[in-house]
């Protein structure tokens, strides 16, 4: 790595630190408690959801003692959030809501979320110090080419690098060429988008004659969607930059949940004064140990349009002892979801399990596309992936042949796989499908 990508990745001076961040662990679970009990008693006092669901279970805010005793309560879905749409899990009335973004509702009614005016400048400091975390710092330009609109990636990140101090590029997504022209013209430092659209820009850097190596940029700040170590490799070697994870989930608040510190690297701490996370086992709902895998459940800990009490995020992971901010635990590197795992002749995979091995084949690139098909009574499964431009022809057969044979080495499934010329396949400028599902029903 170059000098001023060395400089980009030191760890923020302690001075630069929110109290939060500096927080002895049981400073910050006294903090977290207090907190917790008042979400509890605001969302029971004033959403009508909760008061049933906490009826229904036997449970009140006030049997919440310590902070172990949230178990008792029950947790909240998406379908919870759709039955309840548009407003329905306000807290507030809806003269004191400033902002409302939603989902795309592509597999039905959208989830609708709320925030007052302090929800807005909580957000912004959550932003802002995961943007720090990374590596960011004032006075630094950012290219944010998260999408803006209802979306909250591209807004929540916009607020947050205004609080900071940096300077916000708002391009959002699309337009490739002119993400590229633009990062020469302005030569911005940090680059905010999803992993794999950025292997977009990489691809157009170099379809222009261009080595992205050679641009402006030294930090991405990658999120939205899983991914790999492998990607992160191939992110920061094709680009010459530092990439880190970032954690965010719209029913929670939006982007900034949790940051990947740029000096480590290793998995994402969660801003615990804002944010309280369990791990659960995705079957049961049992609670499971810090350093056990299983689904990720958050409680908002400040939230006032729209608390959210133990939300099932689908996404599998596994809680760790902090590190760069040892007060605050870690979350380990999201890849996959339950909701995401393809079950094929009784074998459970991930589309990021796929992702690594391809990331791993000499001639191929990182865009792939999974194809399920039902033949006969089975289904089956396609990997179609794009060779590398300078890959010859004889080497995508041999690719394929090798990414048959790992698959079924490392995952224990058969699969077909074509390979096909580059730029063939869909591309994303926000969260990737990987999948497409065209089984008989």
């Amino acid at each position: 790595m170059t000098t001023t990508q060395r400089r980009l990745g030191e760890a923020p001076p302690a001075e630069l630190l929110d109290p939060a961040e500096r927080m002895s662990v049981d400073e910050l679970r006294a903090l977290q408690l207090e907190r917790l009990r008042w979400t509890l008693r605001h969302a029971y006092d004033n959403v009508p959801h909760y008061r049933r669901a906490f009826d229904a279970a036997g449970v009140h805010p006030d049997d919440c003692r310590e902070l172990s005793d949230l178990a008792k309560f029950p947790t909240t879905s998406k379908a919870d959030l759709r039955e309840n749409y548009p407003f329905g899990m306000f807290a507030v009335p809806q003269d004191q809501v400033r902002r409302i973004h939603a989902s795309s509702g592509t597999t039905g009614r959208p989830t609708v979320v709320g925030y007052t005016a302090r929800d807005i400048e909580t957000w912004a400091e959550a932003m802002a110090r995961s943007i720090r975390a990374a590596g960011g710092r004032p006075g630094h330009k950012v290219h944010n080419a998260y999408g803006y609109g209802l979306f909250t990636g591209g807004l929540g990140a916009h607020y947050g690098i205004e609080k900071l101090g940096a300077t916000a590029i708002p391009v959002s997504g699309g337009m490739t060429p002119r993400q590229v022209q633009l990062i020469g013209d302005f030569r911005p430092e940090i680059i905010m988008v999803t992993p794999s659209y950025m292997l977009t820009v990489i691809d157009e850097f170099e379809k222009q004659g261009l080595d992205p190596a050679a641009s402006s940029l030294r930090i991405g700040i990658f999120g939205a969607e899983p991914w790999t170590e492998q990607m992160r490799r191939e992110i920061e070697d094709r680009m010459d930059m530092h990439a880190v994870d970032i954690y965010g989930i719209s029913e929670v608040i939006g982007p900034g949940v949790a940051q990947e510190c740029v000096e480590t690297k290793d998995g994402l701490h969660i801003w615990e004064d804002f944010f309280l996370p369990e791990v659960v086992d995705p079957l049961d709902g049992t609670p499971l140990a810090d350093g056990e895998e299983g689904e990720l459940l958050f409680t908002s800990l400040t939230k006032q349009a729209m608390p959210i009490i133990r939300y099932r995020t689908r996404d599998l992971t596994r809680l760790l002892p902090g590190t760069a901010r040892p007060g605050m635990r870690r979350m380990q590197k999201i890849t996959g979801r339950s909701d995401d795992m393809i079950i094929l002749r009784g074998v459970n995979l991930f589309p990021t399990q796929i992702e690594e091995i391809v990331l791993r084949t000499a001639g191929l690139a990182p865009h792939f596309q999974l194809e399920l098909t039902t033949e006969g009574r089975m289904d089956a499964l396609t990997v179609r992936v794009e060779a590398r431009p300078d890959a010859p022809a004889d080497r995508r057969a041999a690719a394929a042949g090798e990414l048959v044979t790992a698959i079924k080495d490392r995952i224990g499934v058969s699969v077909r796989c074509e390979v096909v010329d580059p730029e063939t396949l869909e591309r994303s400028v926000g969260k990737l499908q990987r999948l497409k599902d065209r089984r008989v029903r």
